[in-house]
């Protein structure tokens, strides 16, 4: 592979073998072999620094960092911990134990580094964005409007102030997202160098690689399982999946290797990464994480395939511009919202988003298994907890005031969120016990007390995306508000493709006056569950072959518009 000569590796490397008992010098080989996700290699510099500087924090810092990438969480927050102990006013070594400390589950804990990070630098935009992104997954509505205005501002002054993937919580606009992504994308691309281009491929078919951290059981995966085993089954293509997770031993996982040629790239640094696609032949590769956590953009931003293409795991634009496409679908990305997509726009005739149509539905628990009262009308929203914002939750209540003899089944969140939502429904006037919360469940688990679910209530600007895929599997109407961001138009696309357009409201008002009026009619809304029933079989939002085949056909489309693919614009409808 090419190495400048300029390459921060190579020059580190250098360093320690000028200077082998310089701590400092390990620390800044450990620093950026941990930048090149060499996890490692950069977890050994720093034990060499701690060897030569025992209970040096940046040291300690950085092992606590890798171990964290390896996936050696207690190690990873011993490490951090210990750091954070030497030098208590570091807030960038408070903000790394923070990220630790969301993994290994201590969410509140987490929560207070962050705080803390925040307070020792309260002007830096991204650990406010930290914090920021942090309390809303615990429902922690402390300060949220100030810290959003401070993330906001700091965008508007150029300043890459927040992960894309957490801004799109934020009640941002389109031109917003693309601005945050755009910032991003440039801070990675300072660190990278491009391969040379691939020399072109001739003959055999289409060869499509499909990058992610999410080949098992994770919402990825089961959403492109059942698409892939049927693009397999169409003929036409190579699959190669890139998984950026080791096997978890799934079902899910099991299936994916039988139809494909699954590369194991979980513990290979950036370029190990690039150069295994490379080295394959890929034609066009679908990112399938994105700015999402546990993605690679550095890998995307070396150019290992001369087609890349943004599609699913991602709501939103890349801004970054290694990616030529973006794979949606008329409804989630109609053309007025095209304008603030770095990429060029290629349509599905169907919802973009695919779904596993073999998923057995076992039969529902009981209602009380569930803490769900017998004769209840029970509204739902499984969404994850940072979807629950102040305004969507003023929504909840407002229609539990309005339906009387309703519960809201919520998703247990992480820390103490489900305390504050109780508490903020009883300032809200409503019973506290009237929320039931459910902890996450094994897929046919959760699929099965769906069932028990008379109406999902969607939320703004993060709408259901998975979760609104599986309540319409299971059975479960979805309402939901669009939005003006791909992001908050995902549940509108799938009612639409399921042919359920009336359950799309037009505000808030009418989003809240249907789900009353839903609630309080148990015939219609038996009505409304009997046309899903129907319909689910006769539309196109489960047909995986039909899927596979506009899929395959629109990757022949981008591959053929090699080497200069257009910027602007679209291709199909």
């Amino acid at each position: 592979m090419h190495t400048p000569a300029n390459d921060p590796r190579l020059q580190a490397r250098h360093a320690v073998k000028r200077d082998p008992g310089n701590a400092m010098a390990w620390i800044m080989l450990s620093d950026v072999e941990l930048e090149a996700g060499d996890a490692r290699t950069g977890a050994a510099a720093a034990q060499r620094a701690l060897q030569l500087a025992p209970g040096h924090p940046e040291a300690l810092a950085r092992l606590g960092r890798g171990q964290w990438m390896l996936g050696h969480l207690a190690a990873a927050a011993d490490s951090l911990r210990a750091a954070a102990r030497q030098a208590p006013q570091h807030a960038g070594i408070a903000v790394w134990l923070a990220h630790v400390l969301e993994d290994t589950g201590e969410a509140e804990a987490a929560s207070e580094s962050y705080a803390r990070a925040h307070t020792l630098l309260p002007e830096h935009p991204q650990i406010a964005g930290y914090l920021l992104a942090w309390r809303r997954r615990l429902c922690d509505w402390t300060d949220l409007d100030h810290l959003s205005r401070q993330v906001r501002d700091a965008l508007r002054a150029g300043q890459g102030a927040m992960e894309p993937f957490a801004f799109l919580s934020e009640d941002s606009s389109p031109a917003e997202q693309l601005a945050c992504a755009r910032l991003r994308a440039h801070e990675v691309a300072a660190r990278v160098t491009p391969l040379p281009p691939a020399p072109p491929r001739s003959g055999g078919p289409l060869r499509l690689g499909f990058l992610s951290n999410g080949f098992g059981s994770h919402p990825t995966g089961l959403l492109t399982v059942a698409f892939l085993e049927a693009l397999a089954a169409r003929g036409g293509s190579n699959i190669h999946l890139f998984a950026l997770n080791g096997d978890d031993g799934s079902a899910i996982r099991q299936r994916l290797a039988a139809i494909s040629r699954m590369h194991d790239v979980s513990a290979q640094p950036h370029a190990g990464v690039a150069a295994q696609i490379r080295q394959a032949g890929i034609d066009v590769l679908f990112d399938l994480r994105g700015w999402g956590g546990g993605g690679r953009p550095e890998v995307l931003a070396m150019r290992p395939a001369p087609v890349q293409v943004n599609w699913l795991a991602y709501p939103g634009t890349s801004g970054a511009p290694w990616i030529d496409y973006v794979l949606a679908d008329p409804v989630v990305l109609p053309d007025e919202l095209a304008a603030h997509f770095s990429e060029t726009v290629v349509r599905l005739p169907r919802c973009f988003q695919p779904s596993d149509t073999r998923r057995e539905i076992p039969p529902p628990p009981p209602r009380d298994a569930c803490g769900l009262p017998e004769e209840a009308t029970v509204l739902c929203c499984f969404n994850n907890s940072y979807k629950i914002n102040p305004a969507s939750f003023a929504r909840f209540m407002q229609i539990l005031r309005g339906v009387p003899d309703s519960v809201l089944w919520l998703l247990s969140g992480p820390g103490q969120a489900d305390a504050r939502l109780r508490r903020a429904a009883d300032k809200a006037g409503v019973d506290p016990s009237r929320l039931v919360f459910m902890a996450k469940q094994p897929q046919a688990h959760y699929l099965a007390r769906l069932q028990l679910a008379d109406l999902f209530l969607d939320c703004n600007p993060y709408n259901a995306h998975t979760t609104a895929s599986d309540a319409l599997w299971a059975g479960c109407p979805v309402l939901t508000r669009p939005g003006a961001t791909f992001a908050s138009r995902v549940a509108a696309s799938l009612n639409h493709h399921v042919g359920m357009d009336h359950m799309n409201m037009a505000d808030d008002d009418a989003f809240i006056a249907r789900a009353i009026e839903l609630g309080n009619d148990r015939g219609q809304l038996a009505s409304v569950r009997a046309e899903l029933e129907a319909r689910r079989s006769s539309t196109g939002l489960f047909d995986m072959d039909g899927f596979a085949t506009d899929f395959l056909a629109a990757a022949t489309r981008m591959h053929q518009r090699l080497p200069t693919p257009p910027r602007t614009g679209s291709l199909g409808s």
